[in-house]
């Protein structure tokens, strides 16, 4: 993908993750809550607590907001399914808006334009989306073209050098053979098994 590309709307790439990640969401079990995730910050409930944050950010973002007044996590919740479910709907509201592609926001690592803002947040979905699924056991690989995009897109927006520190990102894991595009993508955000 040529810097070009990273100019397309990424709002299908993000709805795709979304609804990948919903998928996940609906197939935790209540007794894996306190299980470990590949992510070191967060066990699967605080994972998914974090899951609907993000989409609540995102939101925040669009609206003009800044991100830092938005919590890391959500509180807990009964029906997290049902919770990310309804930061989408208002999320959408607002990122309907053809204009706030172009439109520059602030974002956790500085200022974007909105669909550069959008594309960090496609990451975030499928990253933690592939920490959800091997923590739960569930298929760890979302749409290969989606993860393959965003692996693309990942590489020239999250730079391999200067990790660790404030840099949010973990240094890059070599992908072993048989990783599919997600977990290729996890790997470049620092994850592994």
């Amino acid at each position: 993908m040529t810097t070009t590309e990273i100019v397309t709307d990424p709002r299908p790439h993000y709805r795709a993750a979304l609804d990948w990640a919903a998928g996940l969401l609906a197939g935790v079990r209540p007794e894996q809550l306190r299980d470990a995730t590949p992510c070191p910050e967060f066990d699967v409930e605080g994972l998914l607590r974090h899951l609907v944050a993000t989409v609540n950010k995102i939101r925040m973002i669009g609206e003009g907001g800044s991100p830092f007044t938005m919590p890391f996590q959500v509180p807990p919740a009964p029906d997290y399914p049902a919770s990310f479910a309804e930061a989408q709907a208002r999320m959408w509201t607002v990122w309907s808006d053809d204009a706030l592609l172009d439109r520059e926001v602030t974002v956790q690592w500085g200022s974007a334009p909105g669909r550069g803002a959008l594309w960090g947040y496609v990451n975030e979905t499928l990253v933690h989306g592939w920490d959800l699924a091997v923590a739960t056991g569930q298929d760890a690989e979302a749409d290969p073209d989606l993860a393959e995009a965003m692996l693309a897109v990942a590489r020239q927006m999250i730079p391999a050098e200067g990790r660790g520190g404030d840099f949010p990102f973990a240094p890059v894991v070599e992908p072993t053979p048989d990783a599919g595009p997600t977990e290729r993508l996890a790997n470049w955000s620092g994850r592994r098994r």
